[in-house]
């Protein structure tokens, strides 16, 4: 009998998937006695009840606010440091001394006036508010001190005009201090009261809304009578302080009084005895310390006066009547008191840190031992093969130079060291084509006679003609890269083979492999490099958290002498300037190569080349190098920019002393007038020697026969030996095929090139070479003070920016 067979209209079942939900019998058997990785490879979590996690979750939030509060209540205490306020009114009209007179109350507190820079600083006792602030003020004009006093205020007070906020210096200095980092900030508005009732209103609003575009959901508060500065000292005393990081890690001194005492064999060098104080950190008298603008110093020992400032000051009871007290307040009566002066700690030469900033090369370590006999057999044997090697090269051409035609390293052994620092970049032609169409169309033009004013006479007295023309070049090399990029005419007067003997040709430029230990500079012998800067990085951060460090602690009032000091620090103190010092972490006095990503300031236009002295402000740091700009990727090559593009964001290169980021990093340029203009803004990036950065140069050609996929090319070199030198590196073309040289033609640079498809006749033939560049080491610590920004100056040279 026939079996049953179902037809095709048969219901079809889903199969059941029992690979979900398998039993643990199941589980156990396929996995044979093995454990999961992740039993062992973690630690075994606790399982937390429902409870038991709602109760961790509210210790955790009982921490986190008690260390908010207990940091407010710190600031300005008793026992902490004074709480820094910085002032700054960032338009003309406001009125500096008004401001102050509303702040200094005798009904508020005690007033105590400062001998610091100029009469605009106090310090305001508040025994009511349990709170003790230091006010100081600077000019946005003044943008180097207005800068330094913003790296250590705990608050800065901004003064704004009621009809316009800030004027466009107050803007300059907003971008400056966004860029550097804002620590906690209040806005007050000066002068409101003295519009119209009617008008008050209408300028609330329209003030609202130009401060969001800087400061979004942030509230207005008003400084015109007694009532409302004590409404601002409340919002400074129970603000939440917003942290720095560049500055936590580190402890920073705000000197309040210096002294001075010389050597006896050199009176420009001696002690400096500055007094204020510690903020951050402990201060450990071996560690070093940076003083902004004038350099690293050590620290011989540090003192423990007598707080000129005490919240609640001693009372001394009388004799003769116990009744009356007198409160010791006085400067004077606390320079009586010297006798309670006591050192906190000597410097221990053995433990303290070096100002050895570089390392002293040997001139002989370089240097090669003669060989050993078992080394010239091998370079005999080595000889003898390669003589046996049997290679095709074109008619007349010698051993020595069939050697080095069909060598495929394109890396040259020769010296041309007139031609190594040299770039030539000539535009003679396109130059001389535009002059010729000027010419034509002054032909075609007819010439009027306009009469001059005397104003044109008196605004070309104001001119700088070198300036323009210098200017002007610069204006037209940045748009011929950016229309034609690293496209290099190739010298006549000059063989090509020699002119780029540093270069060589790439398969790929990110896959091929570049040794970054390979033909390094001299300057790289003097620098100091890590082994690992990230796990150094961490491994000082974590012991800044850990480690117990001896010292001055946080809200002491202390005398540090500082030893080696040149006598131009004091008098830059006695001039008005601040003195602000920072104490370094290991390792940040000495010398290597620092990577700073950065953008460029939308408010600069101005062609900025690579290698031009700028001015750094990084970190806690102010110097003066030249740099290099590179493209920022991932890869382990990076293009060399010829100048600083505002389309993407840089690496900019420079030798410079070790600084652990975080740190914002801001550049600018000095110009002729002696003002410095905001140019880029960024972070630091690392520290690191080996970052490669290649410079690319194009030397192009044209096509000249066109045969399907051969062509012949020239304009690319004027000689044969050239051809023949750079015969191993391959071609590309604006069109993207690729290929290579075939052999020369004849003696003036013309060439059979084959390509991977059809030429086009209006395609361009490229050959790419690289070299790797290095910065200029052109550090200077010493940054002369700039001139004070004008306003018309800035109308004039920052173009309106809308920041929303």
């Amino acid at each position: 009998m026939a079996a049953h067979r179902s037809g095709p209209l048969k219901q079809q079942n889903k199969a059941h998937k029992g690979g979900r939900h398998r039993g643990r019998g199941s589980a156990q058997r396929d996995g044979k006695g093995r454990l999961a990785l992740k039993t062992l490879s973690k630690k075994v979590r606790k399982e937390l009840s429902r409870v038991d996690q709602r109760h961790r979750a509210s210790q955790l939030r009982k921490q986190k606010k008690e260390a908010v509060l207990a940091e407010k209540r710190q600031l300005g205490s008793k026992d902490g440091p004074p709480h820094q306020v910085l002032v700054v009114p960032l338009h003309d009209r406001i009125s500096l001394p008004e401001a102050f007179q509303r702040l200094q109350d005798r009904d508020t507190g005690t007033v105590h006036l400062t001998n610091w820079g100029s009469a605009h600083s106090f310090m305001l006792l508040c025994p009511r508010l349990k709170h003790r602030w230091f006010f100081t003020s600077a000019r946005p004009g003044d943008l180097h001190t207005v800068l330094d006093l913003a790296k250590v205020a705990d608050t800065i007070l901004f003064l704004l005009d009621p009809l316009e906020g800030w004027d466009s210096t107050g803007d300059y200095c907003l971008s400056c201090l966004f860029a550097q980092g804002l620590p906690t900030y209040t806005l007050a508005i000066q002068g409101i009261s003295g519009l119209p009732p009617k008008k008050q209103i209408d300028a609330r609003k329209k003030l609202s809304k130009v401060v969001e575009k800087r400061f979004p959901d942030d509230k207005l508060l008003q400084l015109d009578t007694q009532q409302e500065a004590g409404m601002l000292l409340r919002q400074l005393a129970n603000q939440k302080q917003r942290h720095l990081a560049f500055r936590d890690r580190r402890a920073y001194f705000f000197a309040s009084a210096a002294d001075f005492v010389p050597n006896e064999e050199n009176n420009l060098v001696g002690t400096l005895k500055i007094s204020g104080y510690v903020r951050g950190q402990t201060l450990n008298v071996n560690s070093l310390l940076h003083i902004i603008g004038h350099g690293d110093f050590q620290m011989k020992q540090i003192d423990a006066p007598m707080d000129p400032f005490p919240l609640n000051p001693r009372v001394v009871k009388s004799q003769k009547d116990p009744s009356m007290a007198m409160e010791i307040c006085d400067m004077d009566a606390v320079a009586d008191m010297e006798e309670d002066l006591k050192v906190l700690m000597k410097a221990d030469p053995d433990r303290q840190e070096s100002l050895q900033t570089e390392v002293i090369p040997d001139p002989m370590e370089g240097e090669q031992t003669w060989p050993t006999e078992e080394e010239l057999n091998e370079a005999n044997d080595f000889l003898k093969k390669s003589s046996k090697v049997v290679k095709k090269v074109p008619k007349g051409t010698s051993s020595y130079q069939a050697e080095w035609i069909l060598d495929e390293d394109g890396e040259s052994g020769g010296e041309g060291d007139e031609y190594d620092d040299i770039e030539h970049e000539d535009f003679m032609e396109e130059e001389s084509q535009d002059e010729s169409s000027e010419e034509e169309e002054e032909e075609e033009c007819e010439t009027m006679t306009i009469g001059e004013s005397v104003r044109d006479d008196l605004y070309d007295e104001k001119v700088d003609e070198e300036a323009e023309e210098k200017m002007l070049e610069k204006y037209k090399q940045e748009r011929l890269e950016e229309m034609f990029p690293d496209e290099v005419d190739t010298p006549r007067d000059v063989a090509a083979r020699i002119r780029f003997q540093k270069y060589r040709g790439l398969k790929s430029f990110r896959t091929s492999p570049w040794d970054p230990k390979e033909n390094l500079p001299q300057d790289y012998a003097r620098i100091f490099q890590f082994q690992n800067f990230t796990n150094t990085r961490k491994r000082v951060f974590k012991e800044i958290e850990e480690k117990e460090v001896e010292g001055a602690e946080v809200g002491w009032y202390v005398t540090l002498h500082v030893s080696a000091v040149p006598v131009s620090v004091v008098e830059y103190f006695r001039q008005g300037g601040p003195l602000i010092a920072f104490s370094l972490l290991p390792h940040e006095q000495k010398m290597s190569v620092l990577n700073m990503v950065v953008s460029r300031h939308p408010g600069n236009t101005e062609p900025v080349k690579a290698k031009e002295e700028l001015i750094f402000h990084c970190g806690f740091r102010r110097f003066r190098a030249s740099p290099l700009f590179s493209q920022h990727t991932a890869a382990d090559k990076h293009k060399f920019q010829r100048f600083l593009t505002a389309d993407m964001a840089l690496v900019v290169t420079v030798y410079a002393p070790i600084t652990f980021p975080p740190a914002s990093v801001l550049l600018f340029k000095q110009n002729s007038n002696g003002m410095h203009s905001l140019i880029a803004t960024g972070h630091l990036l690392s520290v690191n020697p080996d970052r490669m950065v290649i410079k690319r140069v194009v030397l192009s050609g044209h096509p000249f026969k066109i045969f399907t996929k051969m062509a012949v090319v020239r304009y690319m070199f004027f000689n044969r030996e050239d051809v023949m030198w750079f015969k191993p590196v391959e071609l590309r073309t604006k069109w993207g095929r690729r290929g290579h040289i075939k052999e020369p033609l004849g003696t003036h640079g013309h060439m059979k090139c084959s390509f991977d498809g059809k030429l086009k006749s209006q395609d361009t033939v490229l050959m790419n070479l690289y070299k790797r560049v290095f910065p200029k080491w052109t550090y200077d610590p010493y940054v002369p003070e700039p001139v004070p920004w004008v306003k018309s100056e800035i109308s004039s040279m920052v173009p309106e920016v809308d920041t929303a």
